[in-house]
């Protein structure tokens, strides 16, 4: 990261702490609501079936600068299947750069090729180990670490849901993601009980547990892209919400920190881990800060 680009990031977080700016810093475009697969956790996907066009992207991107967001995730439904008159997701990671976005990532499921060096960090979704993932998502496991095996110059991070199917298995996928030469790091969040997905949550002891777990393979040295002390404020939770400096948007609808506000009650089920992380962030937590800088310093 330039040093210009760290002098902004941090007078923006001065602002929101000090003079209690609300205003976003990452934003996230879904680019699509169209998958490939039907996971069991999943609320969101094929309901249009829709691609959304590069001119509404690319106005999107434009307004999100214009705005002071510098940190850019794009999203889907299945990231990797967005196109539109000939382009696709990497022509939106080169756009992304020419309109000065310091850091873009994508999220994605994996089924497709992940030699995609034009990203900061690639987001790749594993459930579990091959049967439980499978459970979760379909038969997909084999052709997941099949695509690792070729994406030699990718920085990912496996991305991992943790639900009553795989809470586990978390010990398991970090050893994976330590030892397999492909990946850079593993990222958790946990289940939030979307309509039709409650019977995938945890209870408080599954919680506790997984934290647990989580917290001593950071101790141990794993490549976890989570932070520690957030961990037990998740637990408790009585962090704030919803994250003002988090945005999602798809086809111009803008939702704050993430589409599960407009839920009724799902927002205080929140499982999404680096929303608790920028609500402390951006409400001066010194244990937050110094870990976040060390974190994303290693990762991104």
């Amino acid at each position: 990261m330039k040093s210009k680009d760290f002098f902004y990031l941090s007078w923006f977080g001065v602002k929101s702490i000090f003079l209690k700016q609300k205003k976003p810093i990452l934003g996230t475009i879904i680019l699509t609501d169209d998958c490939n697969l039907s996971c069991k956790h999943c609320a969101v996907n094929n309901i249009q079936k829709k691609m959304y066009s590069y001119e509404s992207i690319l106005k999107e991107m434009e307004s999100f600068y214009d705005e002071g967001i510098r940190i850019l995730f794009f999203c889907g439904g299945e990231t990797l299947l967005w196109e539109d008159q000939g382009k696709n997701v990497k022509d939106l990671i080169k756009v992304a750069r020419k309109i000065g976005f310091y850091i873009i990532n994508i999220v994605t499921n994996g089924t497709i090729d992940l030699d995609l060096p034009e990203a900061d960090v690639i987001f790749l979704s594993l459930d579990g180990k091959k049967e439980t993932h499978n459970l979760i998502r379909g038969d997909t496991y084999d052709k997941i670490m099949e695509n690792l095996e070729k994406a030699k110059n990718s920085n990912i991070c496996i991305y991992m849901a943790i639900n009553k199917l795989n809470y586990k298995e978390i010990e398991d996928v970090s050893k994976l993601a330590k030892n397999h030469p492909h990946i850079q790091s593993i990222s958790f969040n946990f289940h939030t009980p979307y309509e039709g997905t409650e019977y995938l949550s945890l209870t408080k002891e599954n919680k506790k547990e997984s934290v647990n777990t989580i917290k001593k393979m950071i101790k141990e040295g794993y490549p976890i892209f989570n932070l520690y002390s957030a961990l037990d404020i998740y637990l408790e939770n009585n962090w704030e919400r919803p994250c003002y400096q988090c945005i999602v948007s798809e086809d111009y609808k803008r939702y704050i920190c993430g589409r599960c506000e407009e839920v009724k009650g799902l927002c205080e089920e929140c499982g999404y881990l680096f929303a608790v992380e920028f609500s402390l962030l951006f409400r001066g937590n010194i244990r937050i800060i110094f870990e976040m800088l060390r974190t994303y310093l290693r990762y991104v």
